[in-house]
């Protein structure tokens, strides 16, 4: 696809700019997860949710040789409310039939590095839908980017930070900051998926799943 062609489909920098920023989960619907207590309170919610957002944050490296050890924090969100688990044995081990169930549907944007880092620590993702593959309705053959998405979709200015998404994510007391943006990158990927099947533009099958989309995401 040429240059010209994509920007007439897709909004532009200079258009993104102009449209309302986007509106993210409400603190009190943010849930920092860090230990087993907390991981057992929301489990009823967790594992009865048919659609979960799902991402994941790592501690970046820069210098060369340097090995990487994340994810660090991953982000799971329903269209009501997100969690952000601090990973440690006790949230691996609470996470690991979730992020491996067959039968709840994980939506999200850019998640093949994320199947690889989790293959590390033993864990296979299953009914795992990249979303960015999901736009070739729209004359779309590459990839589209969760801020581009939201923009064609809902014409929204969803904000990427840089500053933000380098940040040490495997500190024990996360910012403000961080813990928004790493809310947004899960919670934006349901409001994706919901449009996206409202409109009929999703595959009729889930990747490593029986799983057919004729299910709805809860509502509020």
């Amino acid at each position: 696809m040429t240059d010209a062609l994509l920007t007439q489909i897709l909004p532009t920098k200079e258009q993104i700019k102009s449209f309302p920023l986007f509106q993210n989960l409400s603190a009190e619907h943010i849930h920092v997860i860090y230990k087993l207590e907390q991981c057992l309170h929301w489990e009823p919610v967790l594992s009865s949710a048919a659609i979960l957002g799902f991402d994941t944050e790592s501690k970046p490296t820069f210098r060369k040789g340097e090995i990487a050890t994340g994810p660090h924090l991953i982000q799971l969100s329903t269209a009501e409310q997100a969690w952000l688990f601090q990973m440690n044995a006790e949230t691996w081990s609470f996470l690991t039939p979730i992020l491996s169930n067959r039968e709840q549907i994980k939506v999200g944007f850019g998640l093949k590095n994320d199947a690889h880092l989790f293959r590390k620590h033993g864990i296979e993702l299953g009914s795992v839908l990249e979303l960015a593959k999901c736009f070739s309705s729209f004359g779309l053959t590459q990839p589209v980017g969760l801020k581009n998405a939201m923009a064609l979709l809902f014409q929204v200015n969803f904000p990427k930070s840089r500053s933000v998404s380098t940040s040490n994510w495997s500190h024990k007391r996360l910012s403000p900051d961080q813990i928004r943006y790493a809310a947004a990158d899960a919670y934006a990927p349901v409001l994706v998926f919901e449009e996206l099947l409202q409109r009929g533009l999703l595959p009729k099958t889930i990747p490593n799943t029986s799983l057919k989309l004729r299910i709805r995401p809860n509502k509020n």
